[in-house]
């Protein structure tokens, strides 16, 4: 039964590999989610062989409950959601991660009465504190994209420097309880000082910035998953938890640099903060040439090419539906209709991808930024659709802006662009968007569903 348990567990190590690399393209997503979905399966069938299970009793309730909720989750949660899914999903797995580090430490010290190992004890201290935080954190974020909490940044006098201490104090805890075992009762007090830091570490953050919080947790997650597996002796847990975190790590730098922004700046930089005076301008309406329907369902079928570049508006109004109807109609006109996808548009890697591809939106009309940006020239009209500071030209003109230097989609360059928004409130960088007043730009204010099926009406 053991060996059984251990070839399913490194059937499950290599689904989750391959599942992995399905999921770095569009075309070979779907089959990677079946592969990772397979590898899970045979991870759990594994762990039900184990020797040391004594009754299936508690397992059968437990696997009962968490199965209704996941379903019930994955059932009732829109697409438009998915961040908030994936961060509380996030949660979930960072106080699981936590619990059993608790649990494994109480039966060690209490039931069993013996002192734990230097390595146990650090491993069981690495995943209750980076659970803890993980657990907290993506409690936070998913507050912050559900508007149950700001989505803004909050700050306060020596904010850094106090979320520093702190985790250091935490670290410090853990330090003390591998050298000396006897203080391994500190494992308790770290768990609630890294329940505060998951809170306060967010807190100081955007919500625009949650797709990089979102990975980041992502990846502490995963190594609190390892640490796990580390304490438990469980293969399979040690390498889908570094899977997990080093992936997570990864996509998160690589985020951060499609922002030409450093990692720190994103943790600790409180990026975002909205400058009044932009928005007074901006409010005013001055040079801003608002447009309607008709004009705008005139613009699109006067052209032969159209790029769209979806942002979170799109995401929040649920729009993505009635974009790809309006496409079908402009398509069976022979207009040619692609889709730009900025790296960071949304609120977690690849959020447009999911959401265009929900409404049927064939892969091949999704261009990253890389292969689309040069053909904005030869557009005749890029119709932005929620997007902001990711097509903001400031980052290309503007020494002086905080956004400068971050790579941009190049709407501006298309001989005609249209920007469907709700109102002229700035992104998530708190800053004028110059597009909106170039002499090529025209604005649809209004809820984007609802404009793009009148426009879609226009032009039936």
């Amino acid at each position: 039964m053991s060996g059984l348990a251990e070839f399913l567990y490194f059937l499950a190590s290599v689904l989750f590999i391959l599942g992995l690399r399905g999921l770095t393209s569009a075309e070979t997503a779907r089959r990677g989610v079946w592969l990772a979905e397979a590898g899970m399966a045979a991870a759990v069938l594994g762990t039900l062989m184990h020797p040391d299970i004594v009754t299936y009793k508690w397992i059968i309730i437990s696997g009962g409950i968490g199965s209704a909720v996941g379903i019930a989750m994955s059932a009732l949660i829109p697409m438009t959601k998915m961040p908030e899914r994936i961060a509380l999903s996030h949660a979930f797995g960072g106080l699981a991660a936590a619990l059993v580090g608790v649990s494994e430490y109480y039966h060690h010290t209490h039931q069993l009465g013996h002192e734990l190992p230097r390595i146990t004890m650090g491993a069981l201290g690495f995943e209750v504190l980076f659970g803890g935080l993980t657990f907290t954190g993506s409690l936070m974020a998913f507050g912050k994209l559900q508007g149950v909490i700001p989505g803004r940044n909050i700050t306060y006098p020596y904010q850094n420097e106090s979320n520093i201490a702190l985790f250091v104090t935490a670290v410090l805890m853990l330090i003390g309880m591998i050298m000396w075992p006897a203080l391994s009762w500190l494992l308790y007090p770290m768990l609630f000082i890294a329940f505060g830091v998951g809170v306060l570490l967010v807190i100081p953050i955007g919500g625009a910035d949650m797709p990089v919080v979102i990975s980041l947790l992502n990846s502490y997650a995963g190594l609190a998953a390892a640490a796990t597996g580390f304490a438990l002796g469980n293969n399979v847990l040690i390498i889908a938890g570094a899977l997990d975190g080093a992936s997570g790590f990864i996509l998160s730098i690589v985020m951060s640099r499609a922002m030409n922004r450093s990692f720190t700046n994103v943790l600790f930089g409180a990026f975002g903060k909205v400058d009044e005076a932009a928005v007074a301008v901006s409010s005013s309406g001055a040079e801003v040439r608002e447009a309607s329907v008709g004009d705008a369902a005139m613009l699109l079928s006067s052209g032969s090419k159209v790029i769209v570049c979806p942002g979170y508006g799109m995401a929040v109004a649920q729009a993505q539906h009635a974009m790809r109807e309006l496409a079908d109609i402009l398509e069976k006109e022979g207009v040619e209709v692609k889709y730009a996808i900025h790296p960071v548009a949304g609120r977690m890697p690849g959020h447009m991808n999911v959401l265009l591809a929900e409404a049927n939106v064939p892969y091949d009309a999704l261009k990253e930024l890389e292969e689309i940006n040069d053909e904005f020239a030869e557009a005749d009209v890029a119709l932005v659709v929620g997007a902001n500071d990711v097509v903001n030209p400031a980052a290309k003109t503007n020494t002086g802006s905080p956004i400068y230097g971050m790579p941009i989609l190049n709407a501006d360059l298309a001989k005609a662009c249209i920007v469907l928004k709700r109102s002229m409130n700035p992104g998530f960088a708190g800053i004028e968007n110059d597009l909106f007043t170039m002499p090529n730009t025209v604005l649809v204010f209004g809820d984007a569903k609802d404009t793009l099926e009148k426009i879609g009406q226009a032009l039936a």
